[in-house]
């Protein structure tokens, strides 16, 4: 097949290259140039040395290699997303809108435009077939959770060649092919934006806008330079001292119309911090279509247990979410993920959480 390689210019994506490489494919890379830190955000913005690497593998390869500048798109489909969400007081998650949006969207809509059969990244997942995505090999890698927003036709065409590894294992045939990326740190931070804390790209572009910091019977603990700054179930950063036995506080509700952020002392019964029922948006399928009420796995975030859950659609994309066991801070604009064991259904949007029953 003729399939362009996304390179991040990170061993994951050097080594899903060199693998396609190596079984026969017609492989081209490609580097997505989103974002350069133009506002000049405190953090590192790698995105010159990534170029820098992911060519030099390509180069390693014998392939071809090519920039493409979708920074326009980036900031239209992902950051103003990002920007809107914080605004609007829920909590969004660019990786996951990212892959739909950029990766299997706007990248793979260049890549079809030049006779491409497929795109390949270097995700810690799997297909089961040609239109099912599962779990990656490496359960503490396994990346599928950022894979939820994907809609069928985007499932179709997309490779994960490093899916059945585990990360030592990849390192391992890093080196032996003696990639430059072999030993490259893994990056963290936004997707494309680099090691730039959320909380110094928030300020650069929505306006600080204070409150009080109060507890569970409104006693004002402390200020708060903005909501949008804080997320639920937060433990660190709040800017207030743990209480008179140690305890630390914990973010428990976001009023928004007052400004006030609401903490209390974690506890297995902490008011506001655990629910069990909930409601969805923007539900979407990776490939059959959600329509049915079942038993399913939900993942609220990223490295956290997917529990097992009753769905029930709503209509109009929406659904209703019980879980058998409370949930720990599920949270408003985050993505859920739906599996049926390892096999990924698609996800969804927090939109409601109940308290109650």
């Amino acid at each position: 097949m003729k399939i362009l390689a996304a390179m991040s210019g990170g061993v994951d994506s050097s080594v899903a290259t060199a693998l396609l490489v190596r079984e026969g494919h017609e492989v081209v890379g490609a580097y997505m140039k989103n974002w350069i830190n133009e506002e000049g955000i405190i953090g590192h913005c790698p995105w010159e040395e990534d170029i820098v690497d992911a060519r030099a593998v390509a180069d390693q390869l014998g392939i071809e290699f090519h920039v493409v500048n979708l920074m326009k798109e980036y900031r239209e489909r992902v950051v103003k997303y990002l920007l809107e969400g914080y605004q609007g007081g829920i909590t969004p998650n660019p990786d996951v809108m990212c892959n739909r949006e950029m990766k299997f969207g706007v990248l793979w809509d260049w890549a079809r435009e030049r006779g491409f059969e497929g795109i390949a990244t270097g995700h810690y997942a799997r297909k089961g077939d040609a239109q099912t995505i599962l779990r990656g090999a490496d359960g503490n890698k396994d990346q599928t959770y950022f894979l939820a927003m994907m809609q069928p036709e985007q499932v179709r065409i997309a490779h994960f060649p490093i899916g059945h590894l585990l990360k030592p294992e990849l390192r391992d045939e890093a080196r032996r092919l003696n990639l430059k990326t072999a030993d490259k740190k893994d990056s963290q931070g936004i997707c494309f934006i680099g090691e730039v804390k959320m909380e110094d790209f928030l300020r650069t572009f929505v306006e600080d806008r204070p409150g009080n910091i109060v507890d569970l019977e409104g006693r004002v603990l402390g200020q708060h330079r903005g909501l949008h700054l804080y997320t639920l179930g937060q433990r660190k950063g709040i800017g207030v001292a743990s209480n008179l036995y140690k305890q630390a506080y914990v973010v428990v509700a976001k009023r928004h119309e007052t400004r006030e952020l609401v903490i209390a002392i974690e506890r297995p019964d902490t008011p506001l911090l655990w629910a069990q029922r909930c409601t969805l948006t923007g539900v979407s399928s990776t490939w059959q279509p959600l329509d049915q009420a079942r038993l399913l796995n939900a993942q609220p975030r990223y490295r956290c247990p997917a529990g097992l859950a009753e769905y029930r659609p709503l209509g109009d994309d929406r659904a209703e979410l019980i879980y058998q066991e409370p949930q720990r801070a599920l949270t408003p604009g985050q993505i859920c993920a739906l599996y049926d064991g390892d096999q990924l259904l698609g996800g969804a949007i927090f939109e409601t959480i109940s308290y109650e029953g």
